[in-house]
């Protein structure tokens, strides 16, 4: 194994200068790409001379642009066995090598001057590094699992050490990149950012060894390579370490603070850990079932490591969710998702997710507008890299009418998880609830291209559709939503709005009778929008007794607009503590 890394430095070094001299750190060429975690491109034309005569005779093998150089496989060239050179030909041969070889010196020379005016002292210009996804080397596939939370939390580390030097692009965005062999500089195009972590795992016995890797984007050289061995229980210390030598390689100074955090040991016993990562690799598939897997996998963590902080916010926000979707009686998800949020806080009071989880809480069930932004600033604070925390301030801006401050947030999740629907998704809210429609209906498009299951996605999408009068394609919009319940109360509305009163009819008769009991909110709209305002009252007096999650976009909903005029309007925003 050492014998192995040892040649790879050393042709990452002779790679290194083989750029330099052919100009590779010029912003307009790039004759040698790095392919992620494979090996070494050459993009240039080459041709292979078989001998120095007459030029119109030499015999040259061409090699295309496109063909792969990698570490473990170099082309290899065949030529014609050499011919006999007469005495003159050779020495006007040598003659013609030394002022070849003085015009290579000299272009050198000019081209190393170039790069050292090129480098110099640090700029005080944010830095943007990705994480790539940690490759599983173990042999096992079920640990991919396992190499996923390692993303997720090499990310978070990172994230915290200093912001406003260092921006970390989140795990969404670098999880397209699993499995696929991309080339570093498209990865630097794509994401916007000048470095790029690779990372990966392997295991031996009861030791986990990783391997960590520093690469430039804008020339492709490997700064920094490092690898940690550790036995499984202490797998959460070594992204403190990663953190910790990134840190020191790029020269991002660390508050004393950030250094007494990273050098602080937080010992999770390894079972915990691996139901943890477990709990949310199901909870991120979105589906019904697979937050109900997640939902045993966090409770698994918390029951073998009751001390373990992040399994129980995650076990708060599944329950929560589980609420959200009707899976479980609605105030016992609530109760237990506050009793376990609660415990995290306590166990660690610096846990952003335990923050971000809080809010949600405290906005969606409590009503309570002014200690949500508490704990979404709280969260930030932490942890301003965290797009999750970003976006949940950013909702709580938007729904308290703060369009500005809700899009400039809205734009910065979109900066720090440029590949996450998410992000896209909650920038297209704000522009959405902001009356601009045109942006937002091009942000749920994105939003959906990057992934068809993103929430709410295609209910966004129709809703935007109908406020434009685009009923026809919001009708073909409605299709696609997957959740029955959001596609029965978006039909009664895109009927009604063509003008198709009888199918319109039905449809708000099929939704009461279906869903009166998890959509009251959605019903409520249905009635605003026909004009129908006492109805509409009726059933948003039943959202809030039922604490419908979606009361929240009361003050800024579109489809309530008939009821602005109406006193009982500014009555239940007063209810909801919404300011009016």
């Amino acid at each position: 194994m050492g014998r192995h890394l040892r040649g790879r430095r050393d042709l990452t070094q002779y790679v290194s200068h083989l750029r330099k001299a052919l100009g590779g750190n010029s912003k307009d060429t790039r004759l040698i790409v790095t392919i992620a975690r494979k090996g070494y491109q050459f993009t240039g034309n080459v041709v292979a001379v078989a001998e120095m005569g007459d030029i119109s005779k030499r015999t040259a093998v061409r090699i295309p642009a496109t063909e792969s150089w990698q570490t473990d496989t170099p082309p290899v060239l065949e030529f014609p066995a050499k011919e006999a050179v007469p005495k003159a030909q050779k020495l006007r041969q040598r003659a013609a090598v030394v002022a070849a070889s003085a015009v290579i010196l000299v272009g050198a020379g000019y081209m190393s001057w170039r790069y050292l005016q090129a480098t110099g002292p640090p700029k005080p210009n944010k830095i943007m590094l990705a994480v790539l996804p940690f490759q599983n080397l173990t042999g096992d596939p079920n640990k991919e699992y396992l190499a996923d939370g390692l993303t997720e939390e090499t990310i978070s580390q990172l994230g915290r050490l200093n912001p406003e030097r260092l921006g970390v692009i989140s795990r969404t965005s670098v999880m397209g990149y699993k499995h696929k062999d991309e080339r570093l500089d498209q990865i630097g195009r794509d994401l916007s950012v000048q470095y790029v972590l690779e990372n990966s795992l392997r295991e031996s016995g009861d030791h986990m060894r990783l391997t960590a890797q520093l690469i430039q984007v804008k020339d492709q050289t490997h700064l920094w390579s490092q690898e940690y061995d550790y036995p499984a229980k202490d797998i959460l210390n070594i992204e403190a370490d990663v953190a910790e030598a990134f840190a020191r390689e790029i020269q991002v100074r660390l508050p004393s603070q950030q250094q007494i955090e990273l050098a602080q040991s937080h010992p999770v016993s390894p079972e915990a850990f691996d139901a943890y990562v477990q709990g949310y690799f199901f909870f991120e598939r979105n589906t019904d079932k697979d937050t109900d897997m997640a939902t045993k996998y966090y409770e698994r963590a918390t029951q073998l490591d009751p001390s373990y902080a992040l399994a129980w916010a995650g076990l708060s926000r599944a329950r929560k969710w589980q609420a959200v979707r009707g899976l479980i009686p609605k105030e016992e998800g609530y109760r237990v998702a506050r009793e376990a949020v609660d415990r995290a806080l306590v166990l660690n009071p610096n846990l952003a997710a335990a923050h971000v989880q809080m809010g949600r809480i405290k906005q969606q069930v409590d009503f309570d507008w002014t200690g949500a932004d508490a704990s979404f600033r709280r969260a930030a604070a932490l942890e301003p890299g965290n797009p999750e925390a970003v976006r949940s301030a950013a909702a709580l801006a938007r729904m308290l009418g703060r369009f500005d401050e809700a899009l400039q947030l809205s734009r910065q999740a979109v900066d720090l998880d440029p590949l996450n629907a998410h992000s896209w998704q909650s920038l297209g809210d704000t522009e959405y609830y902001a009356g601009r429609l045109d942006a937002a209906a091009a942000d749920f498009q994105k939003a959906i291209e990057l992934n068809p299951d993103v929430f709410p996605g295609s209910i966004s999408l129709s809703r935007t559709y109908i406020i434009q009068g685009r009923a026809q394609d919001a009708l073909s919009e409605i299709e696609l939503v997957r959740y029955d319940d959001a596609r029965a109360s978006l039909y009664p509305i895109a009927y009604y709005a063509l003008g198709r009163k009888k199918e319109a009819d039905a449809a708000l008769s099929e939704l009461v009778a279906k869903y009166h009991a998890s959509t009251p909110y959605q019903i409520a709209e249905v009635y605003a929008f026909r004009n129908q305002s006492d109805d509409a009252f009726e059933w948003l007096d039943r959202a809030y007794v039922q604490r419908d999650d979606d009361l929240f976009i009361t003050k800024v909903d579109s489809l309530l607009k008939n009821l602005h005029r109406d006193p009982r309007y500014v009555a239940f925003l007063k209810k909801i503590n919404l300011p009016t």
